[in-house]
């Protein structure tokens, strides 16, 4: 019997794994090692440090506490990724949707820092999504939600693959589409300028004499569109000049605010130029939501109120996805080496790169398993960023998995509310904090104290023996979450 390859490659690491994991178990601190891994909650690529934290008196100069990665068992250090996508670690992932949920839960009812007042601001939910490139397979429905034919003449289930997909691949425009995601981040960031010169025009003000009535905060996510095109879903909020601290004037109300929306919309627009394309003029798509978020306590509230809670959960939830949900890869896809280049320096000039053969790919597209209309995508996005003269600025070939889109997936301005570093200080002095109280170490006074630290990276990942520990907390979490979720429907 033959055995394939890649089984034997298995087998080799999980015997190597299995050894590794009795060595371990035959120490005498077995137990810190499982309790260091358990601490992880499941991580998938743990970060490896190696270095040492001094805390000191400043008064007096005493040495209060020193911990130092050598007095782990294995000499290091073990800190969770924070990888914020589900693909590639989903415990560090719902630890980022958690953290998105209550940065933007704050800036709707409060909490974390900002006043319970901001929930009687004004406050709109805004969907911006993109243009069409092309005709796609689609399920629309009528008014009372009965699907009716696409446009192909077929009527589609809820969950067959083609949907999203050009009905004409050959006529569809891949080149606008790369290009829309790589500008998106350009649009929405002249949409908020717009927005602003729209509230100022409003309420019969200059931009400038703006800031010192009002002040438009606003948080957004992006998410992906089954036809691999991004759209962005935000909150925006009317604050009084200092942010959600002050009173927004009498004259900001939610029609003043949703009418400035969509004029700032129409207005936006981005020219791109280049030789091999012409001159295209990228705007928002014609499917703008506006939606009023209502005061839970407000007497005129409709039946079914767009509720904090909601916003906030259904912001979050894109906070851990990426493009990878249109079914494109999680990874970059040009050689590290030569940077995608296909060339890399050396005494004698440049020579190609013997890691990609000179192509400046990771992995031939041909053999990436995705969809044809995935495919073609990345393909548009490779051809068009090796295109020096026009595109070279837009790193088509590096965000070419992202499918063109290079922007940060979440963002808020500044006076929102909280942020994602204060969230995360708070959990680690809290923790800390624990972790003192457990070995019986007195409380430490930030005021009165110098923390020196001096670390340096190690590697990414577990020993062989760690990782069979840490695959036995993810199984224990997924069955403790199913047991919930049993008891919930039950």
């Amino acid at each position: 019997m033959t055995v394939h390859p890649d089984l034997l490659d298995l087998r080799a690491v999980a015997s190597l794994a299995a050894r590794d994991l009795v060595h371990l178990a035959n120490r005498d601190d077995f137990d810190r090692i499982e309790a260091t891994v358990e601490r992880l909650a499941g991580c998938t690529h743990p970060i490896q440090l190696t270095g040492s934290t001094s805390t000191f008196d400043t008064t007096t100069g005493e040495l209060l506490r020193h911990y130092s990665s050598a007095a782990e068992p294995l000499g290091r250090t073990l800190i969770a990724c924070g990888n914020r996508r589900a693909t590639r670690c989903p415990s560090c992932s719902r630890v980022y949707a958690a953290d998105t949920y209550q940065l933007i839960r704050a800036g709707l009812a409060g909490g974390k820092g900002t006043p319970d007042a901001v929930r009687t601001h004004p406050r709109v939910f805004v969907t911006l999504t993109a243009p069409s490139f092309g005709p796609v397979h689609n399920r629309p429905t009528t008014r009372t939600g009965k699907p009716f034919p696409c446009r192909c003449g077929s009527l589609h289930p809820a969950d067959v693959p083609i949907l999203g997909t050009p009905i004409d691949p050959t006529t569809y425009d891949y080149a606008g589409a790369v290009l829309f995601n790589a500008h998106a981040g350009a649009l929405w960031a002249r949409f908020t300028t717009y927005l602003r010169r729209e509230v100022a025009h409003a309420a019969g003000l200059t931009t400038k004499e703006l800031r010192g009535h009002c002040r438009v905060s606003f948080a957004k996510v992006a998410e992906f569109q089954k036809r691999g095109l991004v759209h962005f879903h935000a909150i925006v909020r009317l604050d009084g000049p200092e942010g959600s601290t002050t009173t927004p004037p009498a004259w900001a109300t939610t029609g003043l605010l949703t009418h400035a929306v969509h004029a700032a919309v129409e207005k936006v627009a981005v020219t791109v130029t280049g030789d091999s394309i012409g001159e295209r003029v990228l705007r928002w798509g014609a499917q703008l939501d506006v939606r009023v978020i209502r005061n839970p306590d407000a007497a005129d509230r409709d039946d079914t109120p767009l509720t904090d809670a909601a916003v906030a959960g259904y912001v979050a939830k894109y906070a851990t996805k990426s493009a990878e949900g249109t079914g494109t890869v999680d990874r970059p896809l040009y050689c590290t080496r030569c940077k995608g280049r296909g060339r890399t320096p050396t005494d004698d000039g440049d020579i190609e790169c013997r890691s990609c053969e000179g192509t400046g790919l990771a992995e031939p597209i041909a053999d990436l398993k995705v969809a044809a209309h995935v495919r073609q995508m990345i393909r548009t996005c490779w051809d068009l960023g090796r295109r020096v003269t026009d595109f070279a600025d837009l790193k088509l070939t590096k965000w070419a998995h992202m499918l063109g889109f290079c922007g940060h997936f979440s963002t808020k301005s500044r006076r929102y509310s909280t942020t994602l570093g204060t969230l995360r200080g708070v959990r680690r002095t809290w923790q800390s904090e624990q972790a003192r109280i457990r070995a019986g170490h007195p409380p430490i006074d930030p005021d009165t104290t110098l923390v020196v630290s001096d670390w340096r990276y190690l590697a990414t990942g577990y020993a062989p023996g760690e990782e069979l520990l840490a695959q036995t907390v993810r199984d224990n979490r997924q069955a403790a979450q199913r047991l919930r979720r049993e008891g919930d429907l039950g």
